[in-house]
């Protein structure tokens, strides 16, 4: 009976992991190209008091065993890479990847880490920078002079001087991608690091070669489904009291064994 208790506390200890994965999700539902996690759960190890397949007594097989699983453990929490909806901003530094891809920053250390949040900005020397004031990689720097910034959808960036009508190409966007994205640390701040699950950095242009063509004018927002998110919040509830339930039911077996005594 005290297997029982225990086997129904990690079931509680799964759920309340669930429910912290989905509070996150629903945190960041405005939070432009944040990309939603979910929670995978695997069952633990079970004791087996007969093993399927062994022989009777009267030297019949034994169809079926004896396995009493031990609960439930979290296994993985995924990210999920589904393209969000796009905004229109009509903001020239604001980008959107329509499909697979990621900018890629500098960071302070000198180290690169990737991003899906084309919300840039121009910093004091004329450098599009994230909020943060990380550059894009490779630089770009828009001139003084510079009256309008047109980027085409393969990632060509002209600057119209001057107000002048015919455009100055200063520079060209690259994308980075992975092959397996899922496997990307989650650095806060809308960043992603490479890691040995993700695999090295593959590099591209826009719109070839399977990366994703850009849209000047928007900003891709949260891949968050919010009616989902609550489906699944009330789900995880349900099963985090059930199992309480659980507890509270194995309780009561174990009192009526104490009043037996």
């Amino acid at each position: 009976m005290i297997r029982a208790l225990w086997t129904a506390a990690t079931g509680m200890e799964a759920q309340k992991i669930n429910m912290d994965v989905i509070a996150n999700n629903l945190a960041n539902v405005n939070t432009s190209g944040f990309k939603k996690s979910r929670a995978d759960f695997q069952d633990l190890l079970y004791q087996t008091s007969r093993t399927a397949g062994t022989e009777s007594v009267n030297g019949n097989e034994v169809p079926t065993g004896i396995q009493v699983g031990l609960g439930a453990r979290p296994a993985a929490v995924q990210k999920l890479f589904t393209v969000g909806d796009l905004q229109q901003t009509g903001n020239d530094l604001d980008l959107a990847i329509e499909g697979a891809g990621f900018f890629r920053v500098e960071m302070p250390n000198g180290e690169e880490s990737y991003t899906r949040s084309g919300s840039f900005k121009k910093d004091g020397t004329g450098r599009v920078v994230t909020s943060d004031g990380y550059p894009l990689a490779p630089a770009i720097t828009i001139p003084e002079n510079a009256t309008r910034v047109a980027i085409t959808d393969d990632g060509a960036v002209n600057a119209f001087l001057d107000g002048g009508t015919e455009a100055t190409q200063i520079g060209t966007l690259e994308l980075s991608n992975f092959a397996n994205p899922a496997g990307l640390s989650a650095l806060g701040r809308n960043l992603y690091a490479e890691t040995q699950a993700s695999g090295a950095p593959i590099a591209g242009t826009p719109g070839e070669d399977g990366f994703g063509a850009l849209a000047q004018g928007f900003i891709e927002g949260s891949n968050v489904n919010v009616m989902e998110e609550m489906v699944s919040m009330i789900a995880t509830q349900r099963a985090y009291e059930i199992n309480s339930k659980a507890i509270q039911s194995a309780d009561q077996m174990l009192q009526q064994v104490n009043n037996l005594v």
